[in-house]
């Protein structure tokens, strides 16, 4: 469906980074993972081009995972604090992850019909998750799609797509709060755009919502 993607994240597994030069590049889709039973669900962009497109899981290798991983194994939603590689025991309780998209895309941007194809995959992923009580959006990318497909699915009140910021909630339903995180990415955290004050505020938000 997106040959663009699949052009890229497949010369990115070739070519590699200096870095990296002896791993063995995943250059597929990333599935997402975790607790099947899960409450807390966080949507992000698309797998990095040397993160999950060399690791093979979503937030893993890079920069950005070293951030989310701590800091859900701060709040008690991962087993250990740090994710390198599929092998390395990770585990994650009452949390699944999943993306917009799950090709690595050039210069980590999607184009808006290479969000529509991944779309179906997500809509399946929602449905199946029976539990969830609270859906973090991490990045704009992330928060606006998680409220595209509730809204598809008809499992929201809400008319128009709410205003994305980091921190704000909303009630999607009866059961479901989304809430804005700007995405834990090199360019939010070395500016200090996203310190880890703030990143702790949007789970320890997020834990009390689902102890509602």
């Amino acid at each position: 469906l997106c040959p663009r993607l699949v052009q890229w994240r497949e010369k990115v597994a070739r070519e590699k980074t200096a870095r990296y030069k002896d791993w063995h590049y995943w250059g597929k889709p990333n599935p997402s993972f975790g607790d099947p039973e899960a409450r807390l669900l966080l949507v992000g962009l698309a797998p990095a081009a040397h993160g999950g497109n060399r690791t093979g899981r979503m937030f893993t290798g890079d920069r950005s995972g070293d951030w989310l991983y701590r800091t859900l194994y701060k709040f008690g939603f991962a087993n250990k604090p740090t994710s390198t590689h599929r092998g390395d025991g990770l585990r994650l309780k009452d949390c699944y992850i999943t993306a917009t998209c799950r090709c690595a895309p050039p210069a980590n941007k999607l184009l808006p019909q290479e969000i529509l194809n991944c779309r179906p995959y997500l809509l399946r992923e929602i449905k199946l998750l029976k539990n969830v009580k609270v859906v973090v959006g991490l990045g704009k990318v992330g928060f606006d799609n998680a409220f595209n497909v509730y809204r598809e699915m008809g499992l929201t009140t809400l008319e128009a797509r709410p205003k994305f910021a980091h921190g704000a909630a909303y009630q999607l339903n009866d059961h479901v709060t989304l809430i804005g995180s700007f995405h834990p990415s090199q360019q939010n955290t070395f500016t200090g755009k996203l310190t880890q004050p703030m990143f702790d505020a949007i789970f320890s938000k997020a834990k009390r919502l689902m102890s509602k």
